[in-house]
C-alpha cells in the first residue's frame, strides 16, 4: 500500500481512545461507544479484540451476557459469537457481529470503526452462488430455520450445486415464534430473509407446495400439484403441527389453532372485543391468552392440570404466571377438559367441559400439543420412533443414506443428556441442526453438540429457559418469585439439568454455558447462598 492509500484508509476510519490497558483482565468485557455505535470490547489471553455490542438475532445487549474462553453468550435468547472472528456460533439468529480493529499503544486501548460501516450492526458471511454447471441438487423440505440455516452454511462452505427450498407455506421463512406473542405482525416484518436473498444466493424458494412422498431408490419426491423433483441429498425439516381436538364440534368457525402466519392474523382479527376460550395451559396457550387478554372481551384458559406449566416449569412458577394472567383479566378453568363445542349456525357459541359447566365463546384457540410432520414418509424407508419424529444420529443423518433430517420433527442424540433420545421444540435448536446437517452434507463431519434454550413472553415478563428438564425430582429457587425475579434450578440425579428465569440475568446463559463445557452442577452448589458461579 502506497503512502496515499494509506492516509486514505485512515481518512475513512475513526480511531477512539476507550480504556486504559489496565481496565480489562483476561476473561472480562466492556461496553464502549465509538460515535453512537456500541461495541463490545474484550480481553483473553492478555489480547483485546473488539465487536459489535448487540446481538444480531434483537438486538440484546452482550455486554449483560457471558464470557467463556473466546464466545459470548446472548442474556436474552442463547446466541454465541466468537469474539476475535465475530461469527455466530449458535443460535438463534443468522448474521455475524461486525468485528473492529484494536490497537494498544503506550497503555491505551484503541478501537477503529470504518466510517462505511458505522451503521452496520451485524455482518453476513461470504456465501458463493450456484453454478449451472455443477449437475448436484440438494433438496430441502420445509421452510423453517433449519432449512434456511442449511442452505446459507452450504453457501458459506462453496457449495456451488442447486439449492431448493419447499415448503407447503404461502411464505418463506418467517420468525415464527413471534406469532403467538404478537398476532397482528405485518408478513414483511417477521421474514427472515428477504425475497431478493434467495435470488442473490441462488437458493430456490418453492412456497405453497407440499412433499406427499419420497421414494429413497429413486431420489425423487412428489409434490401435491403432481410435480416431482430429484435430488442428490436431501434435508426433511417439516417441523409439526398443532394437535387438533378431538371433541365434537372442532370444526365449527370460530375454533383455531395456531400454525401459520394466517392463522395468526384470523385469531387476532376475530378476537377483538369478542369471547375468547384458549385450550391448553403450555406455551401457546399461555401466550395466546396474554397477547389476547387486553384485545378480547374476555379470555378464559382452560387447562388440564392444577397449574399452568406444571409439567415443565413446576408449580411454583406455574401458580405465579397464573397470577400474572390474572392481573390481566385473563380466567383459569384448570383441572378440567373440553369435552364439546356447541355452535349456532355453524358457529361457536359455547365450550362444554368436563365438569358439565358451560362457557360462552364466540373464538375458541387451541394449543394442546404437536404432532412430528412425517406423514409423507411412509415407504421411503425413512425410519421413525412411536411419536412419528424422524430418528437421526448425531450427525443429523437418517437410517438412509443421502437422507438428512432436522428441526421439530427430528428425534436425535443430546449430548448433555449422554445422547439420550430426545425430541425438542426449539427455534434455537432447529438452527444448530440445519447447519450441523449442512456440513454433513459437504462431508465435514460435525456433530450437534447445543444445549437447548428456549424462551416465552408473558405479560409482559420473559421466562428463559435453557437445558433439558425431563425427569427433573427437585427445582432449587434463588431470588423471589413474588418480586418476580429469580432463577429456578431443575435437579435430577443430584445434578442441575436445567435452569429457567425472569428478570434474573445472566444466569439461564451461564447455565447453558456451563451444561455446554460439560461442566456438573451439583445440588450442593445450586442450594449454596453463594451464587457467583451463576454471574450474579
Amino acid at each position: 500500500m502506497n503512502q496515499g492509500e494509506e492516509q486514505s484508509e485512515k481518512q475513512e476510519e475513526l480511531t477512539i481512545l476507550v480504556c486504559q490497558e489496565s481496565d480489562l483482565h483476561d476473561g472480562q468485557m466492556k461496553a464502549v461507544t465509538v460515535e453512537d455505535q456500541k461495541v463490545l470490547l474484550v480481553r483473553t489471553k492478555g489480547q483485546y479484540s473488539a465487536v459489535g455490542g448487540r446481538c444480531t438475532h434483537y438486538n440484546a445487549p452482550l455486554i449483560m451476557g457471558t464470557l467463556v474462553g473466546d464466545r459470548v453468550r446472548c442474556p436474552i435468547h442463547g446466541a454465541c459469537f466468537n469474539v476475535k472472528t465475530g461469527d455466530i456460533e449458535d443460535y438463534p439468529g443468522l448474521d455475524c457481529l461486525p468485528t473492529y480493529k484494536v490497537k494498544v499503544q503506550d497503555g491505551n486501548v484503541y478501537v477503529s470503526v470504518d466510517k462505511k460501516s458505522l451503521k452496520l450492526t451485524k455482518r453476513m458471511k461470504e456465501m458463493c452462488t450456484v453454478k449451472p454447471d455443477v449437475k448436484h441438487t440438494i433438496l430441502l423440505v420445509g421452510g423453517g430455520p433449519a432449512s434456511l440455516v442449511c442452505a446459507e452454511t452450504l453457501r458459506q462452505n462453496c457449495y456451488q450445486g442447486r439449492i431448493i427450498i419447499v415448503t407447503k407455506d404461502s411464505l418463506p421463512p418467517f420468525d415464527k415464534p413471534k406469532l403467538s406473542k404478537a398476532m397482528d405482525v405485518e408478513s414483511s416484518s417477521i421474514l427472515l430473509r428477504q425475497h431478493d436473498f434467495y435470488e442473490q444466493h441462488g437458493i430456490e424458494m418453492w412456497t405453497g407446495k407440499e412433499v406427499v412422498s419420497v421414494n429413497s431408490a429413486d431420489k425423487v419426491v412428489k409434490m401435491s400439484d403432481g410435480t416431482s423433483q430429484r435430488y442428490d441429498q436431501l434435508l426433511i425439516s417439516t417441523g409439526c403441527r398443532a394437535c387438533p381436538l378431538q371433541c365434537p364440534g372442532s370444526d365449527l368457525k370460530g375454533v383455531h389453532l395456531l400454525q401459520t402466519y394466517a392463522d395468526a392474523k384470523e385469531i387476532h382479527a376475530s378476537s377483538l372485543g369478542k369471547r375468547v376460550v384458549v385450550i391448553g395451559a403450555s406455551f401457546i396457550g399461555m401466550e395466546a391468552a396474554s397477547y389476547l387478554s387486553d384485545k378480547a372481551a374476555s379470555v378464559v384458559l382452560v387447562g388440564p392440570t392444577k397449574y399452568p406449566f406444571q409439567k415443565s416449569l413446576g408449580p411454583e412458577i406455574g401458580k405465579l404466571t397464573m397470577k400474572m394472567l390474572e392481573e390481566k383479566k385473563v380466567k383459569f378453568v384448570m383441572n378440567n377438559k373440553v369435552t364439546e363445542i356447541r355452535g349456532e349456525n355453524g358457529k361457536v357459541k359455547e365450550v362444554v367441559l368436563g365438569d358439565g359447566s358451560v362457557l360462552e365463546a364466540d373464538v375458541v384457540v387451541a394449543g394442546i400439543g404437536a404432532i412430528p410432520n412425517s406423514d409423507f414418509l411412509t415407504g421411503s424407508n425413512v425410519a421413525v420412533d412411536s411419536r412419528k419424529a424422524v430418528i437421526v444420529d448425531k450427525f443429523m443423518r437418517t437410517n438412509v443414506p443421502d437422507i438428512f433430517s432436522a428441526g421439530d420433527v427430528v428425534s436425535f442424540p443430546l449430548t448433555i443428556r449422554g445422547d439420550q433420545r430426545v425430541n425438542i421444540g426449539h427455534w434455537q435448536m432447529s438452527h444448530a441442526h440445519g447447519r450441523v446437517a449442512a456440513l454433513n452434507m459437504l462431508n465435514k463431519p460435525t456433530t450437534i453438540e447445543s444445549v437447548p434454550f428456549f424462551w416465552s413472553a408473558l405479560a409482559g415478563k420473559s421466562i428463559r429457559y435453557a437445558g433439558y428438564g425431563e425427569g427433573y425430582t427437585e427445582i432449587i429457587i434463588k431470588g423471589k418469585l413474588e418480586e418476580r425475579k429469580f432463577v429456578a434450578l431443575y435437579i435430577k440425579d443430584e445434578v442441575v439439568v436445567a435452569a429457567a428465569s425472569m428478570a434474573f440475568e445472566p444466569a439461564v446463559s451461564r447455565v447453558a454455558d456451563l451444561l455446554d463445557q460439560g461442566k456438573a452442577i451439583t445440588k450442593t452448589q445450586a442450594q449454596s447462598e453463594d451464587l457467583s458461579w451463576l454471574g450474579i
